[in-house]
């Protein structure tokens, strides 16, 4: 069973469950999944396998390279891209999703329903532009919002060094949490957004929940969320990153032909 099995199998049991369903979802665009192509990538077009089914054309990805092989019958060229990554590339071209023939989370999802969770994941709070007046510890955040910043924060490697989560009072009483990036690279900071709307938003959350900031360390104001505020260390690049495979970077994905 894989992540994505036990997502699947939990919402399949749980069919009333708003939050299942918002998990597999959840699971479905974190997953690294390999997409059947009719040929090997050239660059970074590539050319998926398209079926038709009841009148819907569809591709086929898989959560495992093993399963893709199982469902072609042989070895069979593919493009390793991220959920995310594949919903944008197929609302873009009218496609729906075959996720696992053949395997426990096996399901197909239409064109709209690729819509829909590229528009979800598109959705960014909103930044912090004034500084609160007083930070607090966290309180009365729900564990599931807890569990998955911590899932985000552990796979964004070098797009900041920490971020401190804290309770805050604004200028006129406004009072918010506040997730708050220390030193985020370069071009990372919408990237780092949208990481944190994608967490509420698949916990069942309003975005408005949750304010983002980014800060430097040499800031006063960060030895204030040192103090208080719930530490998440964001893992950093150990070598210089490897040119990426199509479909990999979620800014750019691969163009279909």
């Amino acid at each position: 069973m894989t992540p994505l099995d036990e997502a699947f199998a939990t919402m399949e049991a749980n069919p009333d469950d708003t939050a299942a369903r918002l998990a597999w979802f959840d699971r479905l665009a974190a997953s690294e999944l390999v997409l059947l192509l009719e040929e090997d990538a050239q660059g970074d077009r590539i050319k998926p396998r398209i079926f038709t089914v009841e009148g819907a054309d569809l591709v086929l990805a898989f959560d495992r390279d093993e399963r893709l092989a199982d469902f072609a019958g042989a070895e069979a060229p593919y493009a390793a891209m991220s959920g995310r990554a594949l919903a944008g590339v197929l609302t873009d071209a009218g496609l729906g999703l075959g996720v696992n023939l053949g395997a426990p989370s096996e399901t197909v999802l239409e064109n709209e329903a690729m819509a829909w969770l590229s528009g979800v994941l598109s959705e960014q709070p909103a930044e912090v532009e004034d500084q609160p007046e007083e930070v607090r510890p966290p309180a009365n955040l729900p564990e599931a919002l807890l569990t998955a910043l911590d899932l985000r924060l552990a796979s964004a490697t070098g797009r900041a060094t920490m971020a401190y989560l804290v309770a805050t009072t604004f200028s006129g009483g406004r009072q918010s949490h506040l997730l708050a990036f220390i030193d985020p690279a370069p071009g990372a900071e919408t990237a780092l957004a949208q990481l944190v709307a994608e967490a509420l938003t698949f916990s069942g959350l309003e975005a408005a929940s949750l304010d983002v900031g980014f800060f430097r360390a040499s800031d006063p104001f960060c030895a204030q969320l040192a103090r208080v505020g719930l530490r998440f260390d964001l893992p950093q690049p150990e070598a210089p990153p490897q040119r990426k495979a199509p479909g990999s970077d979620p800014a750019k994905p691969p163009k279909l032909r």
